[in-house]
């Protein structure tokens, strides 16, 4: 039974009447594992969802809430034969450390003892053709047998305890044929070597556990390396923070009690531990993870700020928007965690091959023992053919072929700033031919940028930069922003509604509208140029500048646009906006087709047409106006910022404020899609191949094990090529960049 004390404080409640809990599962091996918990755990009433990831042992089951018990899942688990306890992720990863030091352990054992039965066995196979008597035999194979033994029973516990919990609990998984294998084949070879026989298969049984093991063993350091960028992640997470518990005094708090609305103080060289809006002070920030950039940005009032990011120079005042839960960092961390977790098509299939592997393949064994009896081969043969059946089949390569793959694929598209919000997104990213992206906040960038920077006087643009730090506009952030002034003028005053003055050396001094700043002409003029821009004013005593500012393309939008245009497939641009800056926007980057003024149903009614054509569409677009268009496109990609994060409906989405993690996602997901192929295909083969040969009787239960592992290495590493599909093609980044000098 659970353990008897409250686990509600594991549980966190969703929205719409949704409890979810994360358990961590011991002895979680193989597909077959996972669908029996899934299973069992669905089959409760009122839980709606149970779904294991494999890659670090962990359960997440949700429930309608207040209806199902947390400590009936934990008892519901342990009736299945598995021992959980709430998911603790130090816990977890120590446990793990144990477990693959007692694999190596184990590993170092049947090794040891495999390579001094070898050196037995080859005497006995060279006396055979010439002269061994009968007595050195025999006692070769004792030797063998007292060095086999008790290697088997330490070195096969791993498989062994897994074998006999499925057993107790009436269910197979994939370690019950190796335990039989490996049971039978030194039981037969003491039976052989009691009735003093030519061959004995110690060696078979011990090499056999090696293989494995030493697969068991790179397969947990896998999982161990795929969850190093999540763990990285979570070690972003800052536990304590300094909260303003009055007017001017500060306690240090657990994040946990930090509420939105209340006001931490942020020191340099702190790791801010929320998000939230700058209300006092300036500083640089490392935000790589919001932003991509390995820069540092500048931060003052009003800007926001988010968890795990660095404070590095000044003190900062944060109002928090989010502390606990609901962080930038929480999204990333769970879109994450969901791309590991998804499962594909391709993950779909290989679990209902392993959901019918172990009764087949023990019938497979069973029938060609009977076979090879009914033909009147010896039972000592026949015995040895089915062993070999049982070892030869071991559906490794089958269990591994997809999920290796996605894995790896996963963990490049996060390098890449791409997370994953679909299982089968990496399979309908590879089949598209027509990428279809909006424009604003896509192409462009979220924020607008001065466009006419270069007309403007260096001192005029600083001293115009410094009074926008009086306003809380979103056009004056826009212009302190480009300016990036630090120092705000004093006795700075704003006019609600229309700008911010002060008097500086005896001269007045303006931003704001055209009208307040006395510039009507001047705003016409610069308007006749650039209609499509929003228009800022600046005046210093006589003398009148506008500022002119709207959305700029992306820095690398030409060369990922050009890039994919390459490859072959399609681009059009569907927007909202007016036809004038869809043009300008479509001539710079070199886009033919393109559609402006569109509704909402307008763009799903282009993308229906091209779908109706036999194309398979991606969308990329906002993640709030788009939503939609992104759900009629037979795949989405969404940029998003922390603001609407949560919100996004999208397939993936991309962090930073680059547009090449388009391009990357692409070029991932389409090797990675040809991987899964290759890697099924390998795993069918081999099956096709080894199977038949096994039955035949052509080969040993050792020849059986070195196939086995093999086919295994080679999927694994086949599967680790996803890595590397970005490699060598040209990044998408500064060189075709234009700036807002060049009015990009």
């Amino acid at each position: 039974m659970a353990e008897a004390r409250d686990l509600s404080v594991f549980v966190t409640r969703l929205d719409g009447g949704v409890s979810r809990m994360d358990l961590a599962v011991e002895g979680i091996t193989c597909a077959a594992c996972m669908i029996e918990i899934e299973g069992g755990l669905s089959a409760l009433p009122s839980v709606t969802r149970a779904r294991v990831n494999l890659t670090n042992r962990r359960v997440a089951v949700e429930w309608k809430d207040g209806e199902v018990d947390p400590a009936r899942l934990i008892d519901r688990l342990s009736e299945l034969g598995y021992r959980a306890h709430p998911f603790d992720p130090a816990q977890a990863e120590a446990e793990e450390a144990r477990e693959a030091r007692w694999l190596l352990t184990c590993t170092a054992v049947a090794g040891f003892a495999a390579m001094n039965i070898m050196l037995l066995s080859v005497s006995v196979w060279s006396g055979n053709v010439t002269d061994i008597t009968p007595e050195t035999r025999d006692f070769f194979h004792w030797l063998s047998a007292l060095i086999a033994i008790p290697a088997v029973a330490y070195a096969g516990q791993p498989f062994f305890r897994s074998a006999m919990r499925a057993l107790l609990h009436g269910s197979l998984n994939m370690d019950v044929p190796i335990t039989l294998g490996v049971l039978l084949a030194v039981g037969m070879s003491v039976v052989e070597t009691l009735h003093h026989a030519e061959h004995a298969y110690f060696d078979s049984a011990v090499m056999l556990l090696f293989f494995l093991l030493t697969g068991r063993f790179l397969d947990i350091n896998m999982r161990r390396r795929t969850r190093a960028v999540a763990g990285n992640l979570a070690a972003l997470k800052a536990e304590t923070a300094a909260k303003f518990v009055s007017a001017s005094e500060i306690a240090e708090v657990p994040v946990a009690a930090i509420k939105p609305g209340d006001l931490v103080l942020v020191r340099p060289g702190d790791r801010i531990a929320v998000d939230g809006v700058v209300e006092d002070g300036r500083s640089k920030v490392d935000a790589a993870l919001v932003t991509g950039e390995t820069g540092h940005a500048a931060v003052g009032p009003g800007a926001r700020v988010y968890a795990g990011t660095v404070n590095v120079s000044g003190t900062l005042r944060v109002r928090v928007a989010a502390a606990a839960s609901g962080t930038l960092l929480d999204e990333v961390m769970r879109l994450l965690d969901h791309a590991v977790q998804a499962r594909s098509q391709y993950v779909r299939l290989a679990d209902r091959a392993a959901r019918f592997y172990a009764p087949v393949v023990h019938l497979t064994a069973l029938a060609t023992l009977l076979g090879w009896l009914a033909l009147g081969a010896p039972w000592q043969w026949s015995l040895t053919v089915a062993i070999t059946v049982l070892i030869i089949t071991c559906p490794c390569a089958l269990a591994l072929a997809i999920p290796a793959v996605q894995v790896v694929a996963a963990g490049a598209l996060f390098r890449h700033q791409v997370l994953l919000n679909a299982g089968d997104a990496i399979e309908r990213f590879a089949e598209v031919d027509t990428v279809v992206f909006d424009k604003t906040g896509t192409l462009t960038t979220p924020e607008p940028a001065v466009a006419n920077l270069a007309d403007i006087p260096g001192d005029v643009l600083q001293l115009a930069g410094r009074l926008a730090l009086g306003s809380r506009h979103p056009m004056a952030a826009a212009l302190a922003r480009a300016t990036a002034a630090r120092q705000p003028v004093e006795g700075a005053r704003e006019e609600p509604g229309q700008g911010v003055g002060a008097t500086l050396d005896g001269v007045e001094v303006r931003l704001g509208r055209p009208a307040f700043c006395g510039a009507e002409a001047d705003a016409a003029v610069v308007a006749a140029c650039d209609p499509d821009a929003s228009l800022i004013a600046f005046s210093r005593g006589t003398e009148r500048w506008v500022f002119a500012l709207r959305q700029t393309l992306r820095r690398d939008a030409a060369a990922v646009v050009g890039e994919i245009s390459a490859r072959g497939y399609r681009v059009e641009i569907l927007s909202g906006d007016r036809a004038a800056a869809v043009a300008r926007a479509a001539a710079e980057l070199g886009v033919k087709d393109w559609r402006a003024g569109l509704t909402p149903a307008a763009k799903i009614a282009r993308i229906s047409e091209l779908k109706a054509a036999g194309r398979n569409v991606l969308m990329v677009g906002d993640g709030l106006n788009d939503a939609p268009a992104l759900a009629a496109a037979d795949v989405s990609l969404s940029p998003v910022t922390a603001v609407h994060l949560a919100q996004a409906a999208a397939d993936a989405v991309f962090l930073g404020e680059r547009l090449a993690p388009v391009a990357a996602t692409l070029a991932i997901c389409g090797n990675a899609r040809q991987l899964m192929r290759q890697n099924l295909a390998l795993a069918i083969v081999y099956n096709a191949v080894a199977v038949p040969v096994a039955i035949a009787g052509l080969v040993t239960p050792l020849i059986a094990a070195l196939a086995m592992s093999g086919s295994s290495l080679l999927v694994t590493v086949n599967a680790l090529r996803a890595r590397g599909a970005t490699e060598g093609s040209p990044p998408a980044t500064a060189p075709a960049c234009r700036t807002a000098e060049e009015g990009g």
